[in-house]
């Protein structure tokens, strides 16, 4: 009778072991659900070009905390793989292209893309370490152009709009190349070159036009360019997601903190002119 009254003591014990930790093991569980719930925190990961759209980027960071969400920025050495790490997910968004660059990608690449917001225009300007005012441009000079169908065109009608050249009146979606050139009375020369290689291709040829974040990586003052086009240029850099991603919340959060007024004083006190809102 003794061994069978201590038996089942034992059984009871263990038996109210077991429930104990059953209940603490669900109570902690509550208890580390309910923490994360208080401390959720979403990663939103952007490619992006280094100047000005990291530096832009790194300024609404801390308010992108303290809306609980953590801004990872991604730089690439190519520019030209952001497009692809979006499209293979690596990244929430991207931030380094304007509408025009896009279309004339998207369509080739088979990206299914949207513009989430417009940030900010770098208006391009024409560049040279070998003359001074555009007066002194000679004739048959040489004129380095970028080589993507979007900006060459771009670089075309800033030329077209200093009298220098005339393009053909048909010409259709943002895409020229000098082929398409009617009237050149200087008898310029077009060298077309990689986009990030202009600044380096300046003291071999007479002009460039060149995007102005490159110009602000090489740290040449913008204010040098012999001319810009205006400020209501149509290439608005843009921050790209996948289609239907504009309506999450900590994307569509990280488009009114872009277009923010704190941003905009961020941008016009910080590039004076060089870089301007575009919202």
């Amino acid at each position: 009778m003794l061994a069978k009254k201590i038996v089942r003591n034992l059984l009871f014990l263990v038996s109210i072991l077991l429930v104990g930790i059953l209940f603490s093991g669900c109570g902690a569980d509550k208890a580390a659900t309910a923490q994360n719930d208080g401390k959720s925190e979403v990663t939103l990961k952007v490619g992006a070009a280094l100047v000005p759209h990291t530096d832009i980027l790194n300024f609404i960071k801390p308010k992108l905390k303290e809306a609980g969400i953590n801004l990872e920025i991604v730089n690439l050495d190519d520019e030209d793989q952001l497009n692809p790490a979006l499209q293979e997910k690596q990244i929430d968004a991207n931030y380094f292209q304007h509408l025009p660059y896009l279309e004339s990608v998207a369509k080739e690449k088979g990206y299914d893309f949207v513009s989430a917001a417009k940030v900010h225009v770098e208006p391009m300007g024409f560049y040279s370490q070998k003359i001074k005012s555009l007066d002194a441009l000679p004739d048959g000079a040489k004129i380095a152009i970028p080589n993507n169908p979007s900006n060459e065109f771009r670089s075309l009608v800033i030329l077209q709009k200093q009298g220098l050249i005339k393009l053909r009146t048909d010409v259709k979606n943002f895409a020229a190349t000098p082929k398409d050139i009617v009237e050149n009375p200087k008898n310029l020369q077009f060298v077309e070159v990689e986009p990030a290689q202009l600044v380096r291709a300046l003291p071999d040829v007479d002009g460039a036009v060149i995007n102005t974040n490159w110009i602000l990586e090489a740290k040449i003052d913008p204010n040098s360019a012999l001319f810009r086009e205006d400020a209501d240029s149509p290439y608005a850099n843009i921050l790209v997601v996948r289609k239907n991603d504009e309506n999450r919340p900590e994307i569509q959060k990280l488009v009114q903190i872009l277009q923010s007024d704190d941003v905009r004083k961020f941008i016009e006190d910080k590039y004076k002119g060089a870089v301007v809102p575009a919202f």
